[in-house]
């Protein structure tokens, strides 16, 4: 035993001056630094997000409604729900009414405010103050506490109502206590399962922060590869090869993966705001999952050390000490893992909706990971074909490059994986930042032909004198009408009328004889059929609403920007109204619309990890190409062969590369677009992208080119 740790412990000091000692190991040292902390980053906020929804659910539970069910059950308090936006993020209203002096309280409220008054969440203060929120429910009494919140960023109000709230009104639920049923309230109402910001980060940012480790791992594997086989000659086993690798990769990944560890310390400690999306990760939360991160880290470490060591094999057959790499062939279950990943794209169409999203993005995961091995097996074919090419007509430079396209795929693999990943992020942000759905698209189509001018008020039940209360509040010139939708059952179909007075239709263009109303209107009156179909225009001597929930009210003020001083006419009535909102914005503020960001933070993120894995190999093959192309000058006795074989060997199969991702991308948007049944391929973003990539080709066959010129004006001949 104690021969072993002796013999482990002088083949680790071996690998640990051999990463100091290796050509190009500076750049090995910063790839694998840079490797490990991408890769604990993406762990430790993958931990993060599945700590933040523990604690989401368990705050929200504190805050549920206890509703009083039976003859016996004494109510201590009524309750209802509502909905507002404040600079186009919902807002959750929570309307009560104590029935006793110990009324139960929520968790974050220490005591109902008075008839008349409001407590606001902080983010809805700070968020809202612009839009006069102080005094758009009520008089402000003070914010919600922490706990109360099932994240610091939630907009969240507690409104007290007057005492003439109606108790018979059914829209009211008696309560007894709070302490259960959190998710039917504030942000928790379309909480999406802990699953999708998992899938969408691994997707996104994940795969990139593997492919950087997978790069950074063979960053100068020439020399380790060669090292490894002459282990093997000697007599070492897969676990002497194993210590010696590990020893060499451990001192950049482990401080990769304490780098790492800084923004969760950070984010332990204070709560912090995720651009661009505005959410506030809860400190609380993030510290209280410690244990898990630590051991998280550990694991990604882990992995690293493991890419490292997996990457770096030789032959067992016993036939030759010679490494066995990626760069001297693609070994051939790497492209059957591309195929199963496509096998599961094209079979997510025939499986239950729940799962197909998560088979697709299962799919798309494993088929961009291995595409680029497909690429390096088509470009090894395609190398065969120069090389002959070039030796028929006596091409050096396509003999050359040609040759070491056929034997060194591995270096095409690499880097072609940045700009494969990059063309499947960028598209994927865009077709998912395209699901507004049709309803989306036409509310943000409303909003540009009439703005906020028409505003819908669906009131819980109000009487003809708060109808005429809230008349009185509404801005100068502003029209009341109200809007009722009929349905006389089979087999005659529903329709929907709209009435008002003669005064309020004849200020929209719609002429009013006796009991008839005649088209006509305005703009706001075009955008109401948009949203209502054919309605009806029905004169009305005074406005009313029915409380059977089928009328609601429509305000129509005569200039925009006039949706705050409607909404405080609104939600100040005795018996308050649900929901205001302009025309079509309910679909504006959806969580859908609000997507896009979370796509954009998990994007950027790995396209940065792409960046560098690109910049990282790129770096390592001009180390290469600079070393070995030198010496041409002195055979063919011309420059213009680094040129040549620069680009034949990296510019024409990456523009390969960019022509079949190109190609896979498209297909795979489409295919998205008609599983999900929403959203759009932008074909210029599509084709940006493929121009990138084929500039970066050229740019990386011109760079390797003019190094090796450069390190051929100082070669000379040496015995190695």
């Amino acid at each position: 035993m104690a021969n072993r740790i002796r013999t482990a412990s002088t083949l680790f000091r071996i690998g640990i001056a051999a990463g100091r000692a290796t050509p190009g190991d500076r750049l090995r040292w910063w790839g694998l630094f840079g490797a490990a902390a991408a890769v604990a980053f993406v762990v430790l906020a993958t931990v993060a997000t599945v700590a933040t929804f523990d604690g989401r659910e368990a705050r929200a539970e504190a805050r549920g409604p206890v509703v009083a069910f039976g003859e016996n059950a004494e109510p201590r308090l009524l309750y209802r729900q509502g909905g507002d936006s404040v600079g186009g993020w919902p807002v959750s209203l929570v309307f009560v009414r104590p029935l006793s002096a110990d009324a139960p309280v929520p968790a974050g409220v220490t005591r109902w405010p008075e008839p008349g008054e409001v407590l606001l969440s902080p983010e809805l203060l700070r968020t809202g103050a612009g839009e006069g929120i102080l005094t758009r429910y009520g008089r402000f009494a003070g914010t919600i506490g922490a706990d109360g919140l099932v994240t610091p960023s939630e907009r969240i109000a507690y409104v007290r109502v007057g005492d003439e709230a109606p108790k018979s009104d059914r829209r009211w639920l008696p309560l007894a206590a709070f302490g259960r049923n959190g998710g039917a309230t504030g942000e928790m109402v379309d909480q999406p399962a802990v699953t999708s910001p998992l899938l969408a980060l691994w997707a996104l940012a994940g795969l990139p922060a593997l492919a950087l480790a997978v790069v950074a791992a063979r960053v100068g594997s020439r020399t380790r590869d060669r090292r490894s086989g002459l282990l093997q000659a000697l007599g070492g086993t897969g676990r002497h090869r194993m210590i010696v690798n590990i020893g060499e990769a451990a001192v950049p990944a482990v401080l990769g993966t304490l780098v790492a560890l800084a923004p969760y310390a950070v984010a332990s400690v204070h709560s912090t705001r995720l651009a661009p999306t505005g959410y506030i990760l809860d400190h609380r939360d993030v510290q209280g999952a410690w244990p898990m991160a630590a051991a998280s880290a550990a694991v990604s470490l882990l992995v690293v050390l493991a890419l490292v060591v997996g990457t770096h094999r030789v032959r067992r057959d016993g036939t030759s000490t010679r490494p066995a790499s990626f760069g001297d062939r693609v070994p051939a279950w790497r492209p059957a893992l591309c195929g199963v990943g496509v096998a599961l794209v094209l079979t997510s169409q025939y499986l239950p909706r729940k799962a197909q999203l998560l088979v697709f993005t299962s799919g798309t995961v494993v088929m961009w990971a291995f595409l680029s091995s497909v690429v390096a097996l088509l470009t090894r074919r395609l190398g065969s074909w120069v090389a002959a090419s070039g030796r028929r007509k006596g091409h050096p430079g396509r003999l050359v490059g040609g040759r070491w396209t056929h034997a060194h795929p591995g270096v095409i693999v690499r880097l072609a994986l940045a700009m494969v990943i990059g063309i499947g992020i960028v598209a994927q942000m865009q077709v998912w930042t395209s699901r507004l759905g049709v309803q989306s698209q036409a509310a943000v189509a409303t909003h540009q032909r009439i703005k906020d001018t028409v505003v819908e008020v669906t009131p819980s039940r109000m009487t003809a004198a708060q109808t005429d209360r809230f008349r009185s509040s509404l801005p100068a010139g502003s029209v009341l009408l109200s809007h009722a939708f009929h349905d006389p059952g089979p087999p005659k179909e529903p329709w929907i009328t709209v009435g008002g007075t003669c005064r309020d239709l004849r200020a929209l263009r719609v002429s009013c004889h006796g009991a008839k109303a005649t088209a006509g209107g305005n703009a706001q009156v075009a955008e109401m059929r948009r949203w209502y179909g054919d309605f009806v225009f029905v004169p009305a001597s005074r406005i009313g609403v029915k409380a059977d929930g089928t009328e609601s009210l429509i305000v129509v003020t005569p200039v925009a920007g006039q949706l705050a001083a409607v909404k405080q006419a609104a939600f100040t009535l005795p018996n308050p109204a649900v929901q205001v909102e302009a025309l079509g914005s309910g679909w504006q503020g959806s969580s859908r619309s609000r997507l896009p960001n979370w796509i954009q933070l998990f994007g950027i993120t790995g396209i940065l990890f792409v960046l560098v894995a690109g910049a990282v190999s790129a770096a390592a093959e001009f180390v290469r190409i600079r070393h070995a192309l030198a010496p041409l000058a002195v055979l063919t006795g011309r420059r213009g062969v680094f040129r040549s074989v620069a680009s034949w060997h990296l510019t024409v199969p990456l523009l390969v590369a960019t022509v079949v991702t190109g190609v896979v991308t498209a297909w795979h948007s489409v295919f998205f677009i008609a599983l999900v049944k929403e959203g759009s391929v932008s074909w210029t973003v599509l084709a940006a992208g493929v121009s990138a990539c084929a500039a970066v080709s050229l740019a990386v066959g011109l760079l390797g080119a003019r190094a090796s010129a450069r390190e051929a004006e100082r070669w000379k001949p040496a015995a190695d």
